[in-house]
């Protein structure tokens, strides 16, 4: 294929994984072209004009604000055609932009499912038995009575999930087969059979909120779903419940979330996903002996990484051959992009 025939994908100074460059190698109708950001922005803007798709960060504080993908950097890029988030989460990329500017976006839904979903079910087990708080008094020296961290086993319980899309419906599959667990599910979405199928009882919040033990997130930041975890919403769960998100940040009230703890209201939480990633270190929820803490790495494993970067890769190959690939956020932009990537390449997708 001639060069000038290639499809063209830029990347900011690095790729999650090896899979993203190794699965691209295999399909030569793809020039994949690494854009530094140690250079002037002038310089990477210049870049990024020059490819058809931009594979984008999905994490919103690991890139740079001026190359978040919002209308300010559309209109400096209008010939590019496809963006492609690294991850299931496109924090940085706004859909509605894109479909105004024409350009369709993908993302790597289940893709990382697995990991996100082992260490959502991790973080209840380990709550559940105050493994956190454990550790802490042990460290303390103040561990001589073991009735005093006295825990709760997960067998049975009663989970809500609050959204039951790839991650949802694999926790849900492991809670029930593995725990016996009764799953409820919150997904205005999905009708009822369909969370059935899933392995979940449809409910509506004010349900899931006043019956679970544990409350755990699995749905994107929307303008719908921003501080939907409030003061309120967290003093509607049960006394004693538990909090669970790998979902995003912002979802969440954070103080909020540190005063019904502080209260006795809620008996744990378990976060991977913050309003600022990483948070400062002195944030109220870092020092708390029943809050176990990580940097949003729930998806952050080496299967994980290979399988979304894989699909990523394979996504732009479907583009370059004149398919449209799965997973398209925006579909209404669909007639657009034909008539944009038919001008810009000559050839037609569909």
């Amino acid at each position: 294929m001639p060069d000038q025939r290639r499809f063209r994908v830029g990347y900011l100074s690095y790729v999650p994984h090896q899979s993203f460059l190794d699965t691209a190698a295999q399909h030569p109708e793809l020039e994949i072209i690494r854009i530094p950001l140690e250079q002037p922005e002038a310089a990477v803007l210049d870049a990024l004009r020059g490819v058809d798709a931009y594979y984008c960060m999905a994490s919103r504080d690991e890139l740079p604000k001026p190359f978040h993908v919002r209308a300010a950097l559309l209109e400096q890029l209008p010939d590019l055609l496809m963006v492609g988030s690294t991850g299931a989460g496109y924090d940085p990329i706004d859909p509605e932009a894109c479909t105004k500017a024409g350009v369709l976006l993908v993302n790597q839904a289940g893709g990382n499912a697995e990991g996100v979903a082992e260490h959502a079910v991790g973080m209840m087990l380990a709550l559940l038995k105050r493994m956190p708080e454990a550790g802490t008094a042990m460290r303390a020296g103040r561990a001589q009575d073991r009735g005093a961290l006295m825990g709760r086993e997960l067998r049975g319980r009663t989970v809500g999930l609050v959204g039951i899309g790839h991650v949802g419906t694999r926790v849900a599959e492991i809670l029930r087969l593995a725990f016996s667990c009764p799953v409820l599910a919150c997904d205005p979405y999905l009708d009822a059979a369909t969370i059935a199928a899933r392995g979940a009882r449809k409910v509506e919040m004010p349900e899931l909120l006043a019956e679970s033990d544990i409350v755990s997130l699995h749905l994107p930041l929307t303008p719908e779903s921003r501080n939907l975890m409030n003061a309120e919403a967290f003093a509607r769960m049960r006394q004693g419940a538990i909090f669970v998100t790998t979902a995003r940040g912002n979802i969440h009230d954070e103080p909020a979330l540190h005063a019904a703890l502080r209260s006795g209201h809620l008996a744990g939480a378990g976060l991977d996903v913050w309003e600022l990633e990483p948070p400062p270190p002195e944030h109220p929820l870092l020092h708390m002996a029943n809050v176990i803490v990580t940097q949003h790495t729930a998806g952050v494993t080496h299967e994980s990484r290979a399988n979304i970067t894989r699909i990523a890769a394979l996504a732009f190959a479907d583009a370059a051959k004149g398919k449209l690939p799965p997973r398209i956020i925006n579909p209404a932009v669909i007639p657009r992009f034909a008539e944009r990537y038919a001008a810009k390449l000559g050839r037609h997708i569909g």
